[in-house]
């Protein structure tokens, strides 16, 4: 008598969604179709439906995956550094760093998969710019922190930083999918950091 074991899936979950990551990742959302993930994949429709949904929450479970891995700098370094300088000035350098890493496609997937959206794709459009706006806030709050510590000027403009620096990581994602080098951005960055209010305290 044979025992029935069910059917086992015949692919690596993890490997696939890195391959689907650098597939939305380098196309967008709207341009990459589901023909296109099965061909790059050799993983047929049904499975994929089976492992993660649809193309909607496939998409949804590559930007939750991006941003446990290749977008996860800039959670830490907000995070790890005691001062706000540190963290914008670590997070800009790694920028550098992963925008232009060959390993991967180009700039952030945050802010490159929602490019050139049609209608129809609004929710996915509202969803990254709610997390751009996240990231945005993490900065500030990072940067009001180090005003109340005394570290930076108490009349310093921390949602006018904020806003800058988030723009400085959208344009050296942008510029690295334009074929930046590293050391294009990283002058970026030294750029950048020379607006960073006088400290009043070590």
């Amino acid at each position: 008598m044979t025992v029935s074991r069910g059917r086992r899936r015949q692919f690596d979950t993890q490997q696939v969604l890195d391959m689907i990551t650098h597939a939305f990742w380098r196309s967008g959302y709207d341009g990459t179709s589901l023909a296109d993930l099965t061909s790059l994949t050799g993983v047929n429709p049904p499975s994929l439906y089976a492992a993660f949904g649809d193309k909607r929450a496939l998409f949804f479970e590559v930007v939750a995956f991006y941003q446990k891995t290749y977008g996860a700098f800039t959670v830490h370094a907000l995070g790890d550094e005691p001062t706000a300088l540190r963290a914008i000035t670590r997070m800009l350098r790694e920028a550098a760093v992963v925008y232009t890493d060959p390993a991967h496609p180009k700039g952030c997937l945050i802010i490159s998969a929602a490019n050139g959206l049609t209608p129809q794709s609004s929710e996915i459009s509202d969803v990254m710019r709610e997390l751009r706006t996240a990231g945005r806030a993490a900065i500030k709050a990072k940067l009001t922190a180090d005003v109340e510590a005394g570290i930076l000027p108490a009349d310093t403009d921390t949602h006018g930083l904020a806003a800058f620096f988030a723009a400085v990581v959208q344009g050296m994602s942008n510029q690295a999918r334009d074929g930046a080098t590293r050391e294009e951005l990283d002058q970026i960055a030294t750029a950048a950091l020379k607006v960073w209010p006088v400290a009043v305290a070590a």
